[in-house]
């Protein structure tokens, strides 16, 4: 009998003892971050920038074109389609290298961010060891969080802690 009330005495204690679980609104927090923020705002810049140099590069190419059509009616058919040709190589060139460029500010772009989400995930582990919390759950958009008391919201401090640290 006194066994059996030390192994009930043991599960309801065990029981009693509650997980601590908060849970992070991704969408808000990475939203609120300032690194992320500023990498954005860099990137659109280069965007930006590598935009106009293809309308700069576009309109030389067909301001050239232009030219060469009003060229080609004094020309002879054959030399007219030889330079046709290598006008038309000449635009898939500069389309190649263009596509080039925007492939490879997308993947800049793309690094970077993956470098910020590794970041802030491991923020979010080292929070959530630091503060004692069994779980800290993902929420947001497509996150697995379908509902949660407001108060086990950890989104507000994570991003402030992150701000911080990045103004560090």
């Amino acid at each position: 009998m006194k066994n059996l009330l030390v192994v009930f005495l043991l599960m309801l204690s065990a029981s009693c003892q509650q997980e601590k679980i908060g849970y992070v609104d991704n969408v808000k927090l990475m939203d609120e971050y300032q690194q992320k923020i500023d990498v954005e705002s860099k990137f659109k810049i280069k965007a930006d920038a590598l935009a106009k140099k293809r309308d700069s590069i576009s309109q030389a190419f067909q301001m050239e074109a232009q030219a060469f059509q009003a060229k080609a009616q004094s020309m002879s058919q054959n030399k007219a389609q030889e330079e046709y040709a290598a006008m038309q190589q000449k635009g898939q060139m500069i389309g190649q290298q263009l596509q080039q460029q925007d492939q490879q500010l997308q993947l800049e772009g793309q690094t970077e961010m993956d470098s910020i989400v590794s970041a802030v995930k491991k923020e979010i582990k080292a929070y959530g060891k630091d503060n004692g919390y069994s779980y800290i759950l993902g929420g947001g958009d497509g996150g697995s969080v379908l509902y949660g008391k407001e108060s086990n919201d950890l989104t507000e401090e994570i991003v402030k802690l992150l701000n911080e640290k990045y103004k560090k």
